[in-house]
């Protein structure tokens, strides 16, 4: 299976529902019991929004997101929601969307890439930390908006 292992950027066009499900079984490891956001609103026209994928045997095992905005500070990219399969993790996977996702950061002529990362997910920190990405000293805040 891993010799078949495939990086790609989502397109509406081509959703289909087994990808649809596949991608909500992945959230479900990433955020149990959350509400995700419909696949096909995220990939609507319009939404600053790069969701690459990684595809194994048919399935899809692994996503990562970055969204794109412009400030006064610089054209910037935020990742959010990277998970890999459980079964398929320590393959190297998380590594080729973040560098998938990367690419698409200097195509779009980024000036940084952002990310959080809570502290015990130790795995993920290294490897964010082995493509580049350092410690930002600075808080980050959050104000749920009921």
């Amino acid at each position: 299976m891993e010799n078949h292992i495939k990086i790609d950027l989502f397109e509406a066009s081509k959703l289909t529902d087994g990808a649809k499900r596949q991608v909500a079984a992945l959230f479900e490891q990433l955020a149990p019991g959350r509400i995700q956001i419909p696949l096909a609103e995220l990939l609507e026209a319009g939404n600053p929004l790069t969701v690459a994928y990684c595809e194994a045997g048919g399935d899809i095992v692994g996503i990562a997101l970055m969204c794109t905005y412009k400030v006064i500070s610089g054209h910037k990219g935020w990742i959010e929601d990277v998970v890999v399969d459980e079964k398929m993790r320590g393959k190297g996977i998380g590594k080729k969307l973040i560098e998938k996702l990367l690419e698409v950061a200097r195509e779009k002529d980024l000036s940084e890439v952002l990310l959080f990362s809570a502290n015990h997910r130790k795995a993920a920190i290294g490897l964010y930390t082995h493509l580049g990405f350092h410690r930002k000293d600075s808080g980050l805040y959050i104000l749920k908006i009921p």
